[in-house]
């Protein structure tokens, strides 16, 4: 531990002092196309099953390391094997691997082309460990989500909105399901909503014998689709896929169970999921098996403050259902970080238990639940966050998690006993935001650290903290940052008139004189559990910003009303009346800047992304008399344009709170716009729709404004492309826009 606190000072020494010499200058070309600042990482890790070695992934293969040491073992799996150049001409660069149970075969991704954001389909390929041979399984076509059974004898994929099976031995494919339709019926796998904002794209799961597959099944005939229009041939296509806005229908989602020795049995759940109200429960966020003949499922009503989990039999003639979890709130439920089921106790007192994170106390904690649905006990406690459990060591019977224990804006890590006690700390008093990947059985975990001013250090850790071997130090990087004058990221806090303090950060010019007068740009996303003012590594736009200090501007970023890392009541506090509160917090923020001497009050810019674009549009026409310039990205401009999902969890219905959609929709104030406003999108946004600036561009002209416009047609929400020159041509607009008008 000594030694990796003695590293982490000389870092924070390094990029704490400010460049009285600054010897070069930023770039936008450094940041977004020749990667200047890009660390290096360490990358793929999985725990053996023995918990004794990890592997790790590259370019060229599988790489097996020993923890007791960090030293390499063997290659597992090369990639440019002989067998693999025979067989793939060009070899395709692999992009995922999972092991198979007994680590004898090795389910290999490559060629991925994204659907969404986070859904793609992919070609794979098994490897076998023993032979060094490779076997591809995509011959009939590309696959989503391809996942081997426990027994590692066959493999389940989603292909044409259908599930199947494939029998490994002779690699023949088993239909399960028939009525899959794009923009019909979807078996396997979510659609876009359940995506986006439950973040699940997988939607099925293997049995723990391998026998049986629990399936979601989503018939999305009635939710109504969305259409964009995609540039470049003579007639552009039209791209329509089913997207539910606020108030409007959802899919029907149902669960499915297939027996794979006897498909006849095959029975869909539905009736034990939601038949007591089947137009009360509206969505399945998350399920898996408990056991081998028990099915946990997560259900919520449409309006996400009610969340029940059901056990549910799945033997032969076992209907049983008990409900082992539920919770309700004012605001909403949140999805948990955690559940999962583990063994309490030893010997004849041992029992299978549900461990839980939730907010039923004001604060993310961690709770154990019986399978009869009995609290058992509340296992961390506090005015602090738990952020996820990060390991569960049943047979010394704790867990390790992370969590704010040491502030809002750090994170750290800690182990309990699942009896609540014998709590210890792991990380070292250096602050910063610490992230970690634990071995099998939790003998051993790999760390990542970083703060606000240094780049990620990797180092390898026993069960007790003690520090075994540092990976991968970015010392060459954190020099690199010295030499580019970076390392002046402050953090504070400001009071509102509220008499609320929020937390914020400041990166003012290396030479800053507080004799001066400068122009400040304030970032803001400010959406509901976000957080900005995080003692973290920054990549990209923490560059960017330090580019315009070097110009001389000062970069102010704030976590205002409503965001996360403070608690359940912090948080909810804007439910039903979102952008009101983070409106004011922005304004006061500007105030507050203003009346700082060295501040140039009337030189106040402020910019977001999505909801950060909708916050700083609304900033500048609410606050018109404090905010001289604004950037909006890809921002909304009236909820009711976005998902019902997220959207209803934080405003209700549209028909029941029709003030809380349109007292903070941006287009109801385009009249007040007085500064100089830049608006972008991509016209491929399938998440924020273009249809948002397209609507504000026609209130703004109406009105009788003037603004800049840009857009990136095709491009998604990211307005990303991977060599980099989409992301340059936004920001050097962006800063064009800035050094004109700030």
């Amino acid at each position: 531990m000594k030694k990796l606190f003695v590293s982490m000072t000389l870092a924070l020494m390094c990029a704490g002092a400010v460049a009285t010499a600054q010897t070069q200058n930023i770039t936008l070309e450094d940041i977004w196309t020749k990667r200047t600042f890009a660390p290096k990482g360490v990358y793929g890790i999985r725990s053996m099953q023995d918990g004794e070695h990890y592997c790790t992934m590259s370019r060229t293969g599988i790489a097996k390391f020993r923890y007791a040491t960090g030293e390499k073992v063997e290659d597992v799996c090369l990639f440019n094997a002989p067998d693999m150049r025979r067989k793939a001409k060009p070899m395709p660069p692999m992009e995922s691997y999972e092991f198979s149970q007994d680590e004898q075969q090795i389910l290999l991704g490559c060629g991925f082309e994204p659907i969404y954001r986070h859904s793609g389909i992919s070609d794979y390929w098994l490897y076998d460990v023993k032979a060094k041979s490779f076997t591809q399984l995509t011959k009939n076509g590309k696959m989503r989500l391809a996942e081997l059974s426990p027994d590692g004898t066959k493999l389940a994929f989603v292909r044409d909105n259908n599930l199947f099976w494939m029998d490994l031995q002779n690699l023949e494919e088993h239909q399960i399901t028939t009525d899959g339709r794009v923009n019909e019926v979807i078996n396997g796998t979510t659609d876009w909503v359940y995506e986006e904002e439950f973040a699940i794209t997988k939607g099925f799961a293997w049995s723990p014998d391998s026998k049986k597959i629990a399936y979601l099944r989503f018939d999305e005939s009635g939710v109504k689709e969305y259409n964009m229009q995609m540039w470049g041939a003579l007639y552009p296509e039209d791209y329509k896929y089913k997207y539910p806005k606020a108030g409007e229908d959802n899919s029907v989602v149902t669960m499915g169970i297939c027996n794979l020795e006897n498909p006849k049995s095959n029975t869909p759940a539905i009736d034990h999921v939601n038949a007591d109200n089947r137009t009360y429960w509206e969505y399945i966020p998350r399920f898996q098996w408990a056991d081998g003949n028990t099915l946990a499922v997560m259900r919520m009503n449409r309006l996400q403050n009610h969340m029940q989990v059901l056990a549910l039999g799945t033997g032969n003639g076992d209907n049983k259902v008990v409900t082992l979890y539920e919770e309700q709130d004012a605001a909403y439920v949140e999805v948990p970080d955690t559940w999962q089921f583990i063994t309490v106790g030893k010997g004849k007192k041992a029992q299978r238990q549900m461990l839980v994170t939730s907010e039923r106390d004001g604060y993310r904690h961690v709770y154990l639940y019986g399978m009869d649905g009995s609290l058992v006990r509340q296992v961390t406690s506090g005015d602090y966050e738990v952020c996820a459990v990060e390991g569960v060591d049943e047979p010394n019977q704790r867990i390790y998690y992370s969590s704010r224990e040491d502030g809002a804006i750090n994170r750290s890590l800690f182990v309990v006993g699942l009896d609540g006690k014998k709590k210890q700390r792991l990380t070292p008093s250096v602050a910063g935001t610490y992230n970690t990947s634990f071995s099998e059985k939790c003998k051993y975990y790999i760390q990542t650290w970083s703060d606000a001013n240094s780049a990620p250090i990797y180092t390898l850790h026993d069960a007790k903290g003690k520090l075994i071997k540092t990976l991968e130090d970015n010392a060459a990087l954190q020099e690199k940052m010295k030499d580019y004058g970076t390392g002046h990221k402050e953090f504070g806090t400001f009071t509102t008139s509220h008499g609320t303090k929020l937390n914020c950060y400041t990166i003012k010019p290396a030479d800053f004189d507080k004799n001066k007068k400068y122009p400040v740009l304030i970032y803001v996303y400010g959406g509901p559990g976000n957080q900005q003012v995080t003692n973290s590594y920054g990549y990209g736009d923490y560059y960017w910003y330090h580019m315009l200090s070097q110009q001389g501007y000062v970069v102010f970023c704030f976590d205002g009303r409503g965001t996360g890392g403070r608690g359940a009541e912090f948080k909810k506090q804007t439910y039903a009346d979102m952008g009101r509160m983070e409106c004011e917090a922005a304004i006061e923020a500007a105030k507050w800047l203003g009346s700082q001497t060295w501040v140039d009050k009337d030189h106040i810019g402020i910019w977001g992304w999505s909801f950060g674009g909708y916050l700083s549009t609304l900033s500048i026409l609410k606050g018109n008399d404090v905010f001289r310039t604004a950037i909006a990205v890809a921002p909304v401009m009236n909820w009711r344009y976005y998902d019902n999902i997220y959207t209803e969890r934080y405003l209700g219905l549209p028909k029941d709170n029709a003030k809380g959609y349109d007292e903070n929709s941006p287009l109801n104030f385009a009249n007040l716009l007085k500064g100089k406003y830049l608006l972008i999108h991509g016209t491929g946004d399938d998440n924020v729709h273009f249809q948002n600036s397209a609507e504000m561009v026609d209130k703004l002209q109406k009105a009788g404004k003037h603004f800049d416009f840009m857009i990136y047609p095709n491009k998604n929400h990211s307005i990303y492309d991977a060599t980099g020159q989409t992301r340059l041509n936004l920001y050097q607009t962006m800063t064009d826009f800035i050094k004109k008008n700030l």
